[in-house]
């Protein structure tokens, strides 16, 4: 049996918005997953369409080939005058490979549309159980190479491209960052791997630690990658794709920027990854952000630590991206 470890403490600015947290999203589990889509489908929708008419955005959907063809949405952000070519944003969003849609997370990326007439082209991939692997990267992929093939009608600058993604959608572009370089392309200018979720073994010191504590714990994360994954979680039949932190040869994959918390079931994995990247000869920027747990910056955005992680994440963005 695994006993949980100790674990670092949470910051204490952080900790109060725990309380409210756990009464927002418990312990994921395959049975109470079809209310919990429903409850965070609701919560994390709420004012979006006005921040973007406040922040002078206009937001379109469409339809675009998913994997084997099939039909996924997207929604594209642009500034309301955008015009001539940008830099291009493949956003993958969060939830565990269980929830969320290409809505979900967009709010964090706004300000990074306006500071550089940015192109964000967010995916709707489908999503586990339903959809198991390789359906959600397959989608993502889909989205990257849509979005590259339509960079001129969609005014980006498909010499200035990066995916980006937040939790699974963190694992997912590191993913679709792998298919890209195993299929010849779309060029990335780089990969923003926020907490990401790269590892289904659920072995390392992180994953014991944050066991029945804050937000996306242990058993959440079983949860979520048997729901991708079924019987071959944790075995030998894992793809690299579905599971980046599997993969043994990372040369030649684009700049990368990771972060995560000291107390998230992240921690360690992120941390590995990012050790890979640099063993490959890759360009890495890795911060562990003392205290913070699981999306911390998004759920806490005033606080000290929040505002720091956010500034970090948007200089590395100003240098890839050109500010």
């Amino acid at each position: 049996m695994t006993l949980t470890a100790p674990r670092p403490p949470f910051d204490a600015e952080l900790e109060p918005a725990l309380d409210v947290v756990a009464q927002m999203l418990p312990t994921l589990t395959r049975e109470n997953l079809p209310a919990t889509r429903e409850s965070t489908a609701a919560m994390l929708g709420q004012g979006l369409d006005t921040l973007i008419s406040e922040a002078g955005l206009v937001l379109r959907e469409r339809t675009i080939p998913g994997y084997e063809g099939a039909d996924i949405p997207v929604s594209v952000l642009t500034r309301s005058d955008h015009a001539g070519r940008g830099p291009g944003i493949v956003h993958l969003h969060g939830g565990g490979m269980v929830m969320g849609d290409e809505k979900t997370g967009l709010e964090g990326f706004l300000d990074t549309v306006v500071r550089h007439d940015a192109v964000l082209v967010s995916v709707g991939y489908r999503l586990a159980p339903e959809f198991p692997d390789p359906y959600p990267v397959e989608d993502c992929y889909a989205g990257l190479l849509w979005t590259a093939e339509h960079a001129e009608d969609l005014g980006i600058d498909p010499d200035r491209m990066i995916v980006a993604g937040t939790s699974a959608g963190g694992g997912l572009a590191a993913g679709t960052a792998l298919i890209a370089r195993d299929r010849g392309g779309p060029a990335l200018s780089g990969q923003l791997l926020i907490c990401p979720m790269l590892d289904d073994r659920d072995a390392t010191v992180s994953s014991r630690q944050i066991d029945g504590v804050g937000v996306w714990n242990r058993a959440s994360n079983v949860t979520g990658w048997t729901a991708l994954l079924g019987d071959r979680k944790g075995g030998d039949d894992v793809s690299i794709y579905a599971a980046p932190a599997r993969a043994t040869d990372l040369a030649g994959l684009p700049s990368a920027f990771i972060d995560c918390g000291s107390a998230e079931v992240f921690r360690d994995e992120d941390v590995a990854y990012a050790s890979a990247l640099w063993a490959a000869g890759v360009q890495a920027e890795l911060h562990v952000w003392a205290g913070g747990f699981h999306g911390f910056d998004t759920m806490a955005p005033q606080a000290a630590l929040s505002m720091a992680a956010v500034a970090a994440r948007e200089s590395w963005i100003d240098r890839v991206l050109g500010a």
